[in-house]
């Protein structure tokens, strides 16, 4: 009759407790763990090429993603991604101004007339000592930062036209591709003592996308109603009685929602 015997093997770098007393008493080098592999972790799916995911990327990864086979099977992304390209290239051709600059009478035809095509020119006509001059200027600088691809400067009345009355001050002209388009006499074209950035804004869109286009123009209005508001608010917190017809006569065209951010802010 056969013996039969057992033996019995835990599983891989595992310890009985005979094994750890003697480890613990020094006899015996302790066991290294046994080797595992890594957890696995599932691959994050790659974002889903659509016209949002285009309109998100910058001109450099577009470019780079030329050959992405999503691209390239989808007719109409790959049509988006080569206009997106386009625009943001032209976008980067633009010139780029961002503020009120101070012009010479011997600079008006480079920086003005000859300022390049397709580039609106707001140039006002100033006068330190006249107190409308300094509300439009403070409020062109807002307005200069706001629109960077339009040029904003300011010249001493004077200095553009000898002898120019400062009865007629403040006066802005706007120029584009060689030609005056426009002149406004007065601080009247921008709300009068009510002026504001917004204000000022509206008033040039009436004769050209001066200040960015039809989205910009909405914002503009908001920016100016929540403008009016929180005057009216303060008036009211300083017992004014929430006065100010001359604020409401300026906005009087002004309709929309107050809800949503200004190019102002």
């Amino acid at each position: 009759m056969n013996d039969y015997q057992t033996t019995y093997v835990g599983p891989e770098g595992g310890t009985t407790e005979w094994d750890d007393i003697l480890v613990k008493r020094g006899i015996r080098e302790p066991k290294e763990p046994a080797w595992k592999p890594d957890a696995y972790e599932a691959e994050a799916e790659a974002p889903e090429k659509d016209a949002a995911w285009v309109e998100a990327r910058g001109a450099e990864e577009l470019e780079e993603g030329e050959d992405e086979p999503a691209l390239a099977d989808d007719r109409f992304l790959a049509e988006y991604r080569r206009k997106r390209l386009e625009e943001l290239q032209k976008g980067k051709q633009r010139p780029r101004f961002g503020g009120l600059e101070e012009i010479r009478g011997s600079e008006f035809v480079a920086q003005v007339t000859n300022a390049g095509e397709g580039v609106w020119v707001v140039c006002h006509l100033y006068k330190e000592s006249v107190q409308d001059c300094a509300i439009l200027n403070q409020c062109l600088a807002e307005v200069a930062k706001a629109y960077p691809e339009t040029k904003f400067v300011k010249i001493v009345s004077t200095e553009c036209i000898p002898g120019y009355p400062d009865q007629n001050l403040p006066t802005v002209l706007l120029y584009k591709d060689t030609k005056c388009q426009q002149s406004m006499v007065g601080l009247r074209h921008f709300g009068g003592q009510a002026t504001s950035p917004e204000l000022v804004a509206i008033s040039l869109n009436r004769h050209g996308d001066v200040c960015g286009d039809a989205s910009h123009q909405e914002s503009q209005v908001r920016g100016l109603i929540s403008r009016l508001l929180l005057e009216r608010a303060d008036e009211a917190q300083r017992g004014g009685g929430g006065g100010g017809d001359g604020c409401c006569g300026a906005a009087a065209a002004a309709k929309g929602d107050d809800d949503e951010g200004s190019d102002f802010e």
